[in-house]
């Protein structure tokens, strides 16, 4: 398959396309800056219109829509919520746009979406056909698969992948983890029971492969490991496979200090995601134990 990435020099962009290629398919990138290669498009997200004209949208048979401001950089001002909530939407509605008048638009769009659709949950059960949660994220999340959601309209099967917390060794919510446990200090955050959904990175890149080539598989779908865990079981497994001790607790006081809004609801709260269409579809996750998972991120 001839496959067009968006947001390919992120964390999963970077995974996904060379796995991809490894697998047959011929891969070309969107970019932001003038393109080095044969396989490069120029495009700006504010517009979508690539350098050239909108032709070089046209052929493919699939569309990768990685693209978005990352949520986790730093802490939410209007400012930084307007470009998470500007990269997702008016980005995704511009490429769709723009696929849409190309002559030749592709008859797949897998995009990712986030579990921060469902918002702060505590310990209910959430899978595909759950409403969404109130809040800033919850209310970016419908917006962003209302404009994914339009690339029906010219015919594309369209899956929007609600992808849970990656772990990775380089990059993503883990590495951030990973300093206060390496100098003893790590243990739960606030009352420790909020739910964390965790992935794999190699699960993430596997599950977008899978999405490509399942031609059952379409709307919503979560990308979370089948076992969500608490926060107090996180730390605690993270601690053993670190060989570091998990005793002093970060009061919630703390992160509302010092990251407000944005630690109220990433560390704070929670959700209980589990991936029944995935796994109804036939998906086979490589990594389901936490530890095992961590200890195969880490390499210990």
């Amino acid at each position: 398959m001839k496959i067009l990435i968006s947001g390919a020099t992120g964390l999963v962009g970077t995974a996904l396309a060379p796995a991809l290629a490894a697998k047959g398919h011929e891969v070309f990138k969107l970019v932001r800056k003038a393109p080095t290669s044969a396989g490069e498009i120029r495009w700006n997200p504010e517009t979508a219109v690539p350098e050239g004209d909108l032709s070089k949208f046209a052929g493919f048979d699939a569309v990768i829509h990685l693209a978005g401001d990352n949520v986790a950089s730093e802490n939410w001002n209007d400012e930084k919520k307007r470009r998470i909530r500007d990269s997702r939407t008016v980005g995704t509605k511009n490429l769709v746009d723009a696929l849409r008048k190309c002559g030749n638009p592709p008859k797949v769009f897998v995009s990712a979406s986030a579990v921060g659709f469902y918002g702060n949950r505590g310990d209910e059960i959430l899978t595909e056909e759950s409403d969404s949660g109130d809040g800033f994220l919850p209310d970016v999340s419908r917006d962003w698969e209302s404009e994914i959601r339009k690339a029906g309209d010219f015919g594309a099967r369209v899956v929007m992948l609600r992808i849970g917390i990656i772990l990775a060794k380089d990059g993503g919510a883990l590495e951030k983890m990973l300093t206060p446990f390496k100098f003893g200090v790590g243990g739960v955050v606030g009352s420790g029971k909020q739910y964390m959904s965790w992935v794999t990175l190699d699960d993430v890149v596997n599950a977008f492969v899978f999405s490509i080539e399942n031609n059952d598989l379409r709307g919503p779908v979560n990308l979370t490991a089948p076992e969500p865990v608490t926060n107090e079981e996180f730390t605690k497994a993270l601690g053993e496979v670190l060989n570091r001790p998990t005793i002093i607790p970060v009061p919630e006081l703390a992160i509302k200090l010092l990251y407000g809004e944005m630690g109220e609801t990433l560390v704070l709260g929670g959700n209980r995601v589990l991936p029944k269409r995935l796994e109804a579809a036939g998906f086979k996750f490589e990594d389901t134990d936490l530890r095992k998972a961590l200890r195969k991120v880490l390499g210990t």
